[in-house]
């Protein structure tokens, strides 16, 4: 019986003595994150909701790195752009605000348009 490849990820976050400024840890790595001015707070460094995209937006250029070199398809590069709408005049629902909707562009290079739409 194969064992299941179970893969766990922690991060952790925390107030500092600035508020709507967050100190965050990922194994070794530490990076701060502010809320954004709207919510009064600093909006100096990246925002949750950009963390958010960013993480959404690396795991489609991995992805489709590890999937072409599976299946021996030569991609040179790929770019991958994501923005993220939110409408506070149509919220998605009215106790937490949602991105209302989300958008990613795949640009690769190195392979065909065939081959980009099997990936």
């Amino acid at each position: 019986m194969a064992q299941a490849d179970i893969r766990q990820y922690e991060v952790q976050a925390a107030s500092t003595g600035v508020f709507g400024r967050v100190l965050c840890d990922a194994r070794n790595h530490h990076f701060i994150v502010d809320g954004p001015e709207q919510n009064g707070c600093p909006g100096e460094e990246i925002t949750p909701a950009e963390v958010f995209l960013a993480g959404v937006a690396c795991c489609g250029v991995e992805l489709m790195q590890v999937l072409a070199k599976s299946e021996g398809i030569p991609l040179k590069a790929i770019d991958v752009s994501i923005r993220g709408t939110m409408d506070r005049s149509r919220p998605v629902r009215p106790d937490v605000a949602l991105f209302n909707s989300v958008g990613l562009r795949f640009k690769m290079s190195g392979i065909n348009d065939q081959q980009a739409k099997h990936l």
